[in-house]
This record gives structure tokens, C-alpha cells and sequence, in this order.
């Protein structure tokens, strides 16, 4: 499969050929295509969302069962050996993490980290003010907070992942931009206000109908814009 540039610009700095890598929040396996792409000898896919691994399988690990698993697992308790990944990654992940799980999924990620072991987090920035697509996920985080108590989206500063790494003993290596503005585009929108029909049908009352109903009509009366920016962090835990 092709390996969206913004995943070969993130991983075109790192040693990732003959590497064991994890490619942490595995989405549809775009990393996971980028780090086999990339020479890594085994990838470990891991996402919690069972219609996530059975595209991942699809897409990417049928292709190389040689080289990679496929692992149903929350990031917060991965069923790997300590030190025992050369790469990591994180692409998109950290946005669909509340606030209260960070410091548990960061000690996570450094446990199956082996000394010397090469970091990537990328992730988007929090938007500005004037974004539309501010409200549509808006919605989704309220119909989210009232079906189960947690926000679906939260946009980390690179700062504040920056220093969480470096608390937990990572050296930081560099920062790099990989979309200025970032493209959001009608499908992605559709799949949010999806999303927030998804969490509006578990709200018991009519603030549920109202939620999904405002959601649809702001996906479609938005469209699609381009606006905010994607960043990559990078870190090398000590040897």
C-alpha cells in the first residue's frame, strides 16, 4: 500500500531498517506500512478497536505475515517484554487520548522501550479560534463526555508531549512540521460527525438526537478546510 508522505517524512530521519518497532494506536496502518516500507524486521501493530486490527490485517500484515503482528491491546498495558522495541511510534494517537490516561500510556511506551530506542510522536496541534471544524468536534467531545465521561479529542501543544517524554527520561531530538495547514477534509469531517452519532445513540435523552442532528448539518454545511498544523516530535531514550 502507499505510505502517506506524512508518515515518510516522520520516519526518514530514524534507523528503522533491521528494527523491531511498535507502531503504538495502529488506525488503518499507515505506519506500520511505513516502518515494513523502511526495512524494520517486525512490526507490532497495536490498536484497541477490533475494526482497526481487521484493517490493518487487511491492508498491510497479510502482505507480510513474516514481519508483522497484529495486537488487540490497550497502549496502556502492551502484552510485550520489557525493552524490547527499537522504534516506536505514535501517529495520531495522542489526540484521541484524555488528559487523566497520558502519564500511564508515556510509562507504557518507555517500558517496552529498549535502551537506545528511537521515539516518534506525531500529532496536531490545537487549532485556532476562528477553525470551524472547532465546533463539529465540539460535538463530538460533548456527545462523548455525556455517553461516557471522557472527551473524544484533545489537541496537545507539542510542548506538553515534549516535556511528559523528557520527564519520563526521553532525550528530545528534534521537531519537525508535517502539515501546515492541515487538510480536513469531507471524509474526514463525515467520520467525526459518524463518530458523534456513534457516542450520541448511548445519551439516553433527546440531547442525544439533538447532538447527532447538529453534527451532520455542520459536517455538511462546513465541507472541508484546511487550517491548523501536524507536527512530528522525535527522542532517543540513553543507551
Amino acid at each position: 500500500m502507499d505510505v502517506p508522505t506524512t508518515v515518510q517524512t516522520a520516519l526518514e530521519d530514524r534507523p528503522v531498517s533491521g528494527a523491531v518497532c511498535l507502531e503504538a494506536g495502529a488506525g488503518v496502518g499507515n505506519t506500520t506500512a511505513g516502518l515494513l516500507a523502511a526495512g524494520a524486521s517486525r512490526v507490532y501493530a497495536v490498536t484497541n478497536d477490533p475494526a482497526h486490527a481487521s484493517l490493518v490485517h487487511e491492508r498491510v500484515a497479510r502482505d507480510e505475515p513474516d514481519r508483522t503482528a497484529v495486537l488487540e491491546a490497550d497502549v496502556r498495558s502492551l502484552p510485550l517484554a520489557t525493552n524490547s522495541v527499537d522504534i516506536l511510534t505514535a501517529h495520531g494517537l495522542f489526540n484521541v487520548l484524555p488528559p487523566a490516561t497520558l502519564d500511564a500510556v508515556v510509562s507504557e511506551l518507555t517500558r517496552v522501550a529498549a535502551p537506545g530506542c528511537h521515539l516518534v510522536v506525531d500529532d496536531y496541534d490545537p487549532l485556532p479560534d476562528t477553525a470551524r471544524v472547532r465546533d463539529l468536534f465540539a460535538l463530538e467531545n460533548a456527545a462523548s463526555e455525556l455517553a461516557d465521561g471522557n472527551p473524544a479529542l484533545t489537541f496537545y501543544p507539542s510542548g506538553v508531549l515534549r516535556r511528559l517524554f523528557v520527564g519520563e527520561g526521553w532525550e528530545f531530538d528534534r521537531e519537525r512540521t508535517l502539515l501546515d495547514p492541515v487538510p480536513w477534509t469531507n471524509r474526514h469531517l463525515r467520520a467525526h460527525a459518524s463518530a458523534t452519532r456513534t457516542a450520541a445513540s448511548r445519551v439516553p435523552d433527546e440531547r442525544g438526537t439533538a447532538l447527532a442532528e447538529e453534527a451532520d448539518r455542520l459536517a455538511a454545511a462546513i465541507g472541508e478546510e484546511s487550517v491548523g498544523t501536524m507536527y512530528s516530535l522525535a527522542f532517543r531514550l540513553p543507551e
